[in-house]
C-alpha cells in the first residue's frame, strides 16, 4: 500500500473550498463522505482560465478517488462543495494513482466502489 495520510478538515458552505493544491505534482486522494458532498480538482490559474475535473458526489456507501497528475503542471486544487458546515476526511497518497490500493475508511476498513 502507498504511504498514506488520513486528514479531516472542516469545510464551510456557500462555494467551492480547497482542501489540498499541487503544483507540478503528482497525488491522489480517496473519500467515501459525508453524504452529498461534491468533490472535483480544479486545473488552472482561476475563472475562466480554469477548468474542472473529476467532479463527483459522495454518497457514504462507495469510495471515490480524485488523481491529481500531469495536468498539474499549471497549478491543481482539490475542492468540495457542502450544502452545510461539515468535517469531511479524506486519505492523501502521494504519487501517481497505483490502480491496486482500493480506498479505505479511516477505520481501515475497505470500501466498495
Amino acid at each position: 500500500m502507498a504511504n498514506a495520510i488520513t486528514k479531516t478538515k472542516f469545510i464551510t458552505p456557500g462555494g467551492w473550498r480547497t482542501i489540498e493544491t499541487g503544483w507540478n505534482a503528482r497525488f491522489w486522494l480517496s473519500f467515501f463522505g459525508p453524504r452529498g458532498a461534491q468533490i472535483k480538482v480544479r486545473y488552472g490559474g482561476g475563472w475562466p482560465a480554469g477548468f474542472d475535473s473529476q467532479r463527483q458526489t459522495l454518497d457514504d456507501i462507495h469510495g471515490k478517488i480524485l488523481q491529481v497528475g500531469g495536468a498539474s503542471i499549471a497549478y491543481a486544487r482539490v475542492q468540495v462543495y457542502v450544502q452545510q458546515g461539515t468535517n469531511i476526511t479524506y486519505t492523501y497518497f502521494a504519487g501517481p494513482y497505483d490502480g491496486l490500493t482500493p480506498p479505505r475508511r479511516p477505520d481501515n476498513s475497505p470500501l466498495e466502489h
